[in-house]
């Protein structure tokens, strides 16, 4: 098996598991609280890491590549982890805050927007952008319209979930632009792996106060145990495993494939959400999903022009 291939593979794997996790997220708030679901997926994501880092490193030292961070380096790779950390505590606790009024499904898609956002902040740090890339702007406003807005409704008839979630969609933005700045200074693998921590760390010290005010009760162990295989899913498979896979694959995969590949997240997300959760979408929904899909394959294509660089990173 060549290493593109398999590289290929498993971004197609990283692609179905995120796209899956939607499932697991949108099932564990049958027992679970938005924000101590989070927390405790976020810091068993971080757990899960844990191994991958001493691996990668146990293999780096027999290779002769191993390097050792000077103080200076250990100072930005944990204030990037924090930041970053800050960055997808917001982002993660939105996200599931606006599935309890929406569906796994339009979650996949109206999330993926971050792509379409981030060389719109970009445009504030004087980033340039392709002329395409306004078409992809435009056709994915269309899109969301089609997949948001009822046929025989207004603006008022949107669903909060779906405009909670285009929040989410922003802060994943911010989240992504964040480790723009700081992943060519630091260890990926290690910064993420601080980033859940703090992540985690913030959602579960909330969860006791922003849960009950939402109208959830705190959570007992029973809860917790209720849904265990959505938690452990969400978290070792989400983001320990599947983070892995995307580092590891997008070194031997050409950018093009690898972000075709990572868009078929939010169809894996619709998906899941039919087979599993029974969700359904009409024809001016899936015109929306289409138009949405469409609009983040082209913006991810990459030119001879720099750009924002674009890429999920939870």
């Amino acid at each position: 098996m060549s290493r593109q291939l398999r590289g290929s593979i498993m971004l197609f794997m990283t692609a179905l598991i995120w796209g899956t996790a939607f499932v697991a997220q949108k099932s564990g708030m049958d027992t679970m609280p938005p924000i101590a679901f989070n927390g405790i997926r976020t810091l068993i994501g971080g757990i899960a890491l844990l191994p991958v880092i001493y691996i990668m490193g146990r293999i780096a030292k027999k290779k002769g590549t191993y390097h050792e961070e000077t103080p200076r380096e250990k100072k930005t790779l944990w204030i990037g982890g924090v930041c970053c950390g800050i960055a997808l505590m917001l982002a993660g606790n939105i996200q599931q805050i606006g599935m309890c009024y929406t569906s796994a499904g339009k979650t996949g898609f109206i999330t993926a927007l971050y792509v379409i956002l981030v060389p719109l902040l970009g445009l504030i740090l004087r980033k340039k952008i392709r002329p395409i890339f306004w078409a992809c702007v435009a056709a994915s406003a269309v899109g969301l319209y089609l997949l948001c807005i009822p046929a025989d409704g207004g603006f008022g008839e949107v669903n909060k979930g779906d405009l909670i979630i285009l929040l989410c969609s922003l802060m994943f933005a911010f989240h992504i632009l964040t480790i723009d700045y700081f992943s060519p200074k630091v260890d990926g693998v290690k910064m993420s792996c601080i980033q859940f921590f703090v992540a985690g760390g913030i959602s579960c010290i909330l969860a006791p106060i922003i849960d009950p005010a939402l109208g959830f009760a705190i959570p007992g162990l029973s809860n917790v145990l209720a849904c265990w295989f959505n938690i452990l899913y969400a978290g070792i498979m989400s983001c320990g495993v599947a983070y892995t896979f995307q580092v590891v694959a997008q070194a031997d995969v050409e950018p093009t494939l690898a972000s075709m590949l990572l868009c078929l997240e939010s169809v894996f997300a619709v998906l899941a959400g039919a087979v599993i959760l029974g969700e359904a979408m009409g024809v001016r929904e899936i015109i929306g999903c289409v138009l949405m899909f469409a609009a983040i394959v082209v913006a991810q294509l990459p030119s001879r022009e720099p750009d924002a660089e674009i890429g999920k990173q939870v």
